[in-house]
């Protein structure tokens, strides 16, 4: 018999293209803070933590484990942020935790509102750095996902809410989004947009 699992969230190529646009300025404003550590690397990793909690992603799970154990965070902090649990959230941080799992809840939908609110409270710099790790972490997710369900396939439990076709497609997708993504920024940035 042939066990069964499923996606939380399976994302479209559409919901793809959308968390790819921002990537690029995101993952500059991360190596930027890798320099100064104006956030906590500790914090980016919790931050990663969440939105792969709300994500259920397997693969990214197995990953930021093994990154969060080598930057010192303890196993059980880390099975507590994978689990939902609310237990090793610092009052300090509270806020960005609640944002990043807010933004995986509604699939990468940037809500102003909610990021003025982190502004207020860390300072347009940090705010900055806490949306970065959060887009990065979704794209992450959203690649992840459908390799995780094929990963599972192959060991004969299957994601009842996917097939081979979507796994295959969504883990080809990067090598035609990606270039696209990157055209279609060059093109924003020229035309001022």
């Amino acid at each position: 018999m042939i066990d069964i699992d499923a996606y939380r969230h399976r994302y479209t190529l559409t919901e793809f293209y959308r968390a790819l646009l921002p990537l690029y300025g995101s993952i500059r404003v991360l190596k930027k803070n890798r320099q100064s550590e104006l956030v906590d690397p500790q914090f980016v990793e919790r931050l990663m933590l969440a939105v792969t909690e709300v994500n259920g992603c397997a693969l990214c799970s197995y990953a930021h484990t093994n990154m969060a154990l080598d930057l010192g965070l303890s196993q059980e902090e880390i099975e507590g942020f994978l689990g939902g649990s609310n237990l090793f959230v610092k009052s300090e941080e509270a806020r960005a935790i609640l944002f990043a799992q807010g933004y995986a809840e509604e699939r990468g939908h940037f809500v102003q509102e909610r990021y003025d609110t982190l502004i207020g409270e860390y300072g347009p710099e940090r705010a900055a750095i806490i949306l970065a790790s959060v887009r990065v972490m979704m794209v992450g997710n959203i690649i992840g996902l459908p390799y995780s369900a094929l990963i599972s396939r192959f060991k004969g439990k299957r994601y009842i809410n996917s097939s081979l076709l979507y796994e295959i497609g969504m883990g080809l997708a990067p090598f035609v989004l990606i270039p696209v993504t990157l055209v279609h920024r060059l093109l924003a940035k020229l035309i001022g947009r």
